[in-house]
């Protein structure tokens, strides 16, 4: 049986390291949780065969996997993925120390990307085995609902065919980014997510060339708008969308 049910988390303005370090945990305890149970079934198999009349048999009982939902914001942090280049980052470590920033390569698929205070960083950590095994349909729905929460503010968002992440006018020479994405996925555990610009700090996205596009803007809620935005109230709408779309029981 499927669980649906995801523990919702807002870690506030965390450090980067600290926040990576607390995911790590998450997602090695339901992986550990999911090999253990492969495991188990098999040894169960074998011995409730040789046995256990084929009448009397019981099938193998699986530890639940639980879900999680994090919210949080980090200080200002430049991160790269596995997939990116380091000559993408434009500051040296004198640089870094100016712009009270620091450096992480991780894990996670994509590029650098940057993030700060403003910006509602969103770590989903989840067992896909409790919602559906398609890490394409994973990131499209993430994708889905920010331009759901946007168009709560009369935003019309989209997505931009060949890249990952949420964009206006993506169909022209005015396209930007508005929320980036990047995710780690192993034996169906997600873990990174996505970063959502509310009223972010955009003169930091000129230090580094974001997800490696070197042609195209980055923005904000606040610079689509014109003014600042409640960002808890975006944060509220936002987990709103997610939990429905992918029919979450939401604790």
């Amino acid at each position: 049986m499927k669980n649906k049910k995801v523990f919702f988390q807002d870690w506030g303005l965390i450090d980067y390291q600290q926040a990576w370090d607390r995911q790590e945990d998450l997602f090695s305890t339901t992986v550990k949780t999911k090999l253990d149970n492969r495991n188990n079934e098999i040894a169960y198999s074998e011995a409730a065969k040789s046995l256990v009349p084929a009448d009397a048999y019981k099938p193998f009982v699986a530890d639940e996997t639980f879900n999680y939902l994090v919210f949080c914001e980090h200080p200002h942090v430049y991160t790269l993925g596995k997939s990116g280049k380091a000559e993408h980052l434009l500051l040296d470590e004198e640089g870094l120390k100016e712009k009270q920033a620091v450096y992480y390569t991780i894990n996670r698929g994509g590029d650098i990307t940057y993030h700060g205070p403003g910006q509602i960083v969103s770590y989903p950590i989840l067992d896909l085995d409790n919602f559906f095994t398609d890490i394409h349909l994973y990131l499209r729905t993430l994708e889905e609902a920010v331009i759901l929460t946007l168009a709560d503010y009369g935003l019309q968002a989209g997505r931009y065919p060949g890249y990952t992440g949420v964009w206006f006018d993506a169909d022209n020479e005015k396209a930007r980014k508005i929320c980036a994405m990047g995710v780690r996925c192993s034996r169906w555990v997600t873990m990174h997510g996505l970063a959502f610009n509310v009223n972010t700090n955009l003169d930091y996205f000129k230090n580094i060339v974001p997800c490696g596009i070197d042609d195209k803007a980055v923005t904000s809620m606040q610079q689509e708008l014109g003014h600042e935005v409640e960002i808890n109230e975006v944060k509220k709408i936002l987990k709103h969308h997610i939990s429905v779309l992918f029919d979450m029981e939401m604790m």
